[in-house]
């Protein structure tokens, strides 16, 4: 659709949500209510109690954190919302403004290093990312390394974005909305409005698609002629992104991450009519309405590629999102732009995130709560062997390779990561396998193991005297 107009903060557009924000601080008191899945399906409450929860990320133990948008960062610890907060940072909480959003590094079981997203509040008011360290359940007090502080907001409280994932790159990928003002999409003068792509550090790559055209804290900018983006996911293994675009009046959007493009805004929303070679038309589009099938604003996604796919092949590949005010989650499939229905009733879904277990997790701002949905049966027998190979000195070898065999003589491997431990899922359960470990500097005795559900902590170790 063709867009020529600069509404500005246009009533009733942005991530609703936030907008109407005296309803939405009501909602924290409505009852709890999970949603209606299909059959086959059922899911657990964990961590009632949030308040205007904004994000969640799962940390490699286990536990979840939820962002708040008063600036609470809360952890979800063994199915329980733990009393005292993880940290909470000083922020500007108007409208869609706060605590947006929270990931962990790739090396969080060593360095403990979570970054956030949050609205700093003061004279200019702009958004920034820290990185912050923690100890167990909670912040090192002083720990904020401060990243990158975004260009400052007009009066406008919405379009803030918020999203932070690292890419399979190990850069640190971040989605920023054009605060209520159409024409920062366009532009390389600003980051508003874009999606951003920094080290872990804070500085910029130099193989940025706009390094050598944009300027200073600019070059950042990974791609552009965005919205709203609210949110976005990495796809496992393929590594390819996709970004979800909060529409104005008629479409929401998703739309494939690829580097240098421009999406459109505001010269188009949804599919650029008539066809604008300038612009990356969205994979899929879904219009405004309060149907089974249109909503008011995308919110959420998450690729299906878990290592121990519960929820059966034909889940495997596809990308489950959900829209805010509908309340829906739907699933789209990238091979065919086709979208089918999963779940219905969910009291204002913000986030999903699907777990290496083959667990589907979504965060319901609505109801303030995190719920895991699960198969109600697994639909084939499958176990996880998981654990840690050790070298002489006691610490782990880095892409050693693990090797279950079962009498067949069908061989999986897997190699073990830089710290030296290892995770292979989908192996039929209730039968007996060879494990061994091709290590170049090292000889290992086999073991024979049955996995009559999952085995974790199967360590192995160098033997004695031998190289």
């Amino acid at each position: 659709m063709k867009r020529s107009s600069n509404c500005g903060p246009c009533p009733g557009i942005g991530l609703r949500v936030f907008l109407v924000s005296v309803s939405l601080l009501a909602v924290a008191t409505l009852a709890i209510s999970g949603a209606s899945l299909p059959a086959g399906f059922s899911e657990t409450i964990l961590g009632s109690g949030l308040v205007n929860p904004t994000a969640m990320a799962l940390a490699p133990d286990g536990r979840i954190f939820v962002s708040q948008q008063g600036g609470q960062l809360r952890v979800i610890k063994n199915g329980a919302l733990l009393p005292a907060s993880f940290m909470t940072v000083s922020v500007d909480s108007s409208g869609e403004r706060g605590l947006l959003g929270i990931a962990f590094d790739p090396s969080f079981p060593t360095n403990q290093f979570i970054y956030v997203y949050y609205t700093v509040p003061g004279a200019p008011v702009h958004n920034r990312v820290s990185r912050f360290t923690g100890n167990g359940d909670v912040v090192v007090p002083g720990s904020e390394v401060v990243l990158l502080d975004l260009d400052p907001l007009s009066a406008a409280t919405n379009h803030n974005g918020g999203g932070l994932h690292f890419g399979p790159d190990g850069k640190l990928y971040i989605t920023v909305g054009e605060n209520a003002n159409p024409a920062n999409s366009q532009t390389l003068s600003n980051r508003l409005g874009k999606m951003l792509r920094i080290n872990p550090d804070g500085s910029i790559p130099t193989d940025n698609p706009f390094f050598a055209t944009a300027t200073g804290a600019n070059r950042s900018i990974w791609a552009l002629g965005l919205r709203n983006p609210f949110t976005f996911a990495f796809q496992p293994g393929t590594g390819r992104m996709f970004i979800n675009d909060v529409g104005e009046n008629v479409w929401e959007e998703i739309n494939d991450g690829l580097a240098g493009s421009n999406y459109g805004w505001s010269i188009c929303e949804g599919i650029c009519t008539p066809p604008n070679a300038s612009f990356r038309d969205p994979l899929f589009q879904y219009g405004h309405g309060s149907s089974p099938t249109t909503g008011c604003a995308i919110t959420g996604g998450a690729f299906y590629n878990p290592t121990t796919p519960t929820f059966g092949a034909s889940y495997v590949g596809k990308y489950f999102y959900a829209d805010l005010c509908s309340g829906w989650m739907r699933i789209f499939d990238p091979s065919n732009a086709t979208s089918a229905p999963f779940a219905t009733g969910i009291n204002q879904p913000v986030d999903i995130v699907v777990a290496s277990d083959g667990s589907l997790y979504y965060l319901a701002r609505g109801s303030g709560a995190v719920f895991r949905v699960t198969p109600l049966a697994p639909t084939a027998a499958y176990a996880t062997i998981s654990g840690r190979i050790l070298g002489r000195d006691g610490s782990g070898l880095r892409n050693a390779v693990v090797n279950v065999v079962d009498q067949a003589g069908t061989v999986r491997t897997v190699s073990t990561n830089a710290f030296g431990y290892y995770r292979l899922g989908g192996i039929s359960a209730g039968k007996s396998y060879l494990v061994w470990i091709a290590a170049k500097q090292y000889r290992f005795v086999p073991r024979v193991m049955d996995l009559t559900g999952d085995l974790t902590g199967v360590d192995f170790s160098p033997e004695a005297g031998r190289n």
